[in-house]
């Protein structure tokens, strides 16, 4: 368990495993990333930007659950739990998000339907995503971490 101790301003011990905002999946296709391009609304962190499926947490579902539930809403696709292994947790200003990755064949692909939160979807290869201007930063930087980690060298 990952937990952070919080001793300042006599705040609580938080874990993270029950105290998070959301959750996000770096989802593999054989080679390729699947990723959404965010819609373009008013008051939307990060418009237009190329997203990782996932979003934030309902009820007390756990990290794993949340990042798979959003997947399924957003993409189709039901990933396998055991598929899904953790990538990063990410603490900003006391909101808590938990990264995960899950690589399937490239043959799930054709099972993808997008849901009704984005403008499209793509897969693409982790450089294309990491040399994207459109790409959120902050996750370019945790994919090149974890592509690193698994000793891939598109990172």
């Amino acid at each position: 368990m990952v937990v952070s101790y919080r001793r300042q301003q006599g705040l609580k011990m938080a874990d993270h495993r029950t105290e998070f905002t959301g959750a996000k999946l770096l989802l593999f296709a054989g080679a390729r990333l699947v990723v959404l391009r965010r819609d373009q609304k008013p008051g939307l962190v990060w418009p237009g930007c190329l997203d990782f499926p996932g979003g934030g947490r309902e009820g007390r579902e756990t990290p794993e659950v949340c990042a798979l539930r959003e997947t399924q809403e957003e993409v189709g696709l039901v990933v396998p739990f055991d598929a899904v292994k953790f990538v990063h947790l990410r603490v900003v200003s006391n909101q808590v998000s938990w990264f995960f990755a899950a690589h399937l064949p490239e043959t799930v692909l054709g099972d993808v339907r997008m849901g009704d939160e984005g403008q499209g979807w793509q897969a693409m290869r982790p450089e294309a995503y990491l040399a994207d201007d459109t790409a959120i930063p902050h996750f370019q930087h945790i994919l090149r971490v974890y592509l690193n980690r698994i000793g891939r060298d598109d990172a």
